[in-house]
């Protein structure tokens, strides 16, 4: 029986402003999470070529909890990582460095 998997795939770009990488999340109906990972990289080369980036082979795969399509407020990927950081710690060195190229939403 085919699952829905999330597959976040990894890259590196040449900008004017130096290099920069992006992690980049591809939804797949698969038998497994080896073979979500497999389809993901061959579109993950495909892109890279597409628009001149390099992919870093890396790939991590997340089996959605649904029993059918995805929908509104499915959760599509997760990953925990163990770490002594406090809370404002972690989210500077993990998430919110200062570098990213990122929209806040407003009001938020």
């Amino acid at each position: 029986m085919k699952s829905w998997y999330a597959v976040r795939c990894v890259f590196r770009w040449e900008a004017s402003e130096g290099p920069c990488y992006e992690e980049r999340l591809t939804l797949w109906q698969a038998g497994s999470s080896n073979e979500a990972i497999v389809r993901a990289e061959e579109e993950a080369g495909r892109y890279a070529r597409e628009n001149g980036v390099e992919y870093l082979e890396f790939a991590q795969a997340y089996r959605l909890a649904t029993d059918g399509r995805p929908g509104d407020g499915d959760e599509v990927f997760s990953l925990l990582r163990d770490s002594e950081l406090g809370e404002e710690a972690y989210l500077d060195r993990h998430f919110d460095t200062g570098q990213e190229r990122q929209r806040h939403a407003r009001g938020a």
